[in-house]
């Protein structure tokens, strides 16, 4: 394996230890929503310290339920994956595009790709 085949390989490794380990080790055991997000718990905490505290800001749209939150927060999560997806394909392109354009321009613009050598191409 190369250096960047177990790279990756460390970090798939990584990104499922920490999707499981929390299920594993039962953190979150004996809440009554185990796994709620941090605005929900920071709904809960204000009101066991303010219960009369008033909201400066009301949502904009309120989902139905909670699964169509969920489904709106994963939406967005992809959107935002692919944007950055996209930006760092069109940014590697571009540097490959530049090292094949440097490489045949200084070769003398034989038309080879960038490393072939007539040597290496039989």
């Amino acid at each position: 394996m190369n250096r960047n085949t177990r790279i990756n390989a460390l970090l798939l490794l990584v990104v499922a230890a920490l999707a499981v380990l929390p299920l594993v080790l039962g953190l979150g055991e004996g809440e009554k929503e185990p796994f709620a997000g941090a605005d929900a718990q920071a709904e809960t905490a204000i009101t066991e310290i303010d219960p009369d505290y008033e909201p400066w800001f009301s949502p904009l749209y309120e989902p139905a339920s909670g699964e169509i939150e969920s489904a709106l927060f994963a939406l967005q999560a992809a959107l935002g994956a692919g944007v950055l997806a996209y930006y760092f394909g069109v940014r590697r392109g571009r540097r490959q595009g530049e090292l094949r354009a440097t490489a045949q321009r200084d070769s003398g613009g034989t038309g080879s790709p960038a490393g072939d050598s007539e040597g290496r191409r039989n």
